[in-house]
């Protein structure tokens, strides 16, 4: 028996429940993974809340770190006492779980364990909305909003290093700094400014290439207006609310846009995308484009605390839970 959070049906904080449940052996081309620490995601609320369905009851959780237990039948390329990672299927809030080995990759000694749940999928969303979805080079000019958020320092920090003028938004003079540290030449209050006028105001009119945006329904379709002709809109998350239908002929009246929704579980769909990204990542990180901090760290059985801050955009950062 191992203690995990189960989910018995949408709802808030408290749908997050501690409960003792049994686990199996690992199956064929699994590997049993021992917890030391799980990375907590807006994607775990959108679980939680059924906006992203789920089979309940279930365990939310998509990253997390950790050392090999157990093999299934077939795996080879991990043994017992390695240290882990992994960005994968639902399971993660739980002292133990099986996991597909294809899901997992061998954690550098660089990395505490914590840095590790972390370094997977708020780390790759970086490398894949930088260097797959709009590759950013130097000169280019972005718009980050949530610069303060976890996912959006690792922007601010990796666009900057990657020579690229970053203007991010924030909802406090607090997470200003934190943006300013992680990178961004320039932040807007988005609670005390239009963001869209000092856009226009820091770029002299000429606008952004790209704005990555985390937020959804609050920030659109103001942020097309931030954009330069053939300029890219990624959205990647909605912590606001999912952004309404419209009319796809707005993106030519705004200046023929892109506009794009990626998802990270399509990037690393292929194991050798998964690796190469992974790659990318880590050697940004020793290189430090990436900085991958110390977390937040809270007990498993604080998960629902965790959540309600997380929703009122009461944290910065990554977070992580410790069984």
């Amino acid at each position: 028996m191992v203690k995990a959070i189960r989910v018995h049906r949408p709802g808030g904080p408290e749908a997050l429940q501690l409960e003792e449940v049994e686990l199996a052996a690992p199956g064929p081309g699994e590997v049993q993974i021992r917890h030391r620490a799980i990375g907590v995601n807006y994607i775990d609320v959108y679980r939680r809340t059924g906006a992203y369905p789920a089979d309940y009851p279930f365990t939310p959780g998509h990253e997390g770190a950790g050392e090999v237990i157990a093999v299934g039948e077939g795996v080879k390329d991990f043994k017992v006492g390695e240290r882990v990672a992994y960005v994968g299927a639902l399971g993660g809030y739980s002292e133990a779980r099986n996991i597909a080995a294809d899901s997992v990759v061998h954690l550098p000694k660089a990395f505490s364990y914590e840095q590790g749940a972390v370094l997977m999928l708020k780390g790759l969303t970086a490398q894949y909305l930088l260097r797959r979805t709009f590759k950013v080079k130097k000169g280019h000019r972005l718009l980050v909003h949530a610069g303060a958020g976890g996912v959006g320092q690792l922007l601010c920090q990796w666009a900057e290093g990657l020579g690229a003028k970053v203007i991010a938004t924030v909802g406090s003079p607090e997470k200003a700094k934190i943006a300013e540290d992680a990178g961004a030449k320039h932040v807007i209050l988005y609670r005390e400014e239009n963001f869209v006028e000092r856009v226009r105001e820091i770029t002299k009119g000429k606008l952004c290439d790209v704005v990555y945006d985390g937020v959804g329904r609050a920030t659109f379709p103001a942020s097309l207006d931030c954009l330069k002709p053939f300029g890219m809109f990624v959205s990647f998350g909605s912590a606001s609310g999912p952004i309404d239908s419209f009319d796809i002929g707005l993106l030519a009246l705004k200046g023929s846009l892109y506009a794009t929704r990626p998802s990270l579980f399509t990037h690393i769909a292929r194991r050798r995308d998964y690796e190469a990204m992974m790659e990318d990542l880590v050697h940004a990180a020793k290189r430090d484009l990436v900085r991958i901090g110390e977390p937040a760290r809270y007990p498993l059985a604080e998960a629902a605390q965790v959540h309600a801050a997380l929703e009122s955009r009461a944290t910065t950062g990554s977070i992580v839970l410790i069984p």
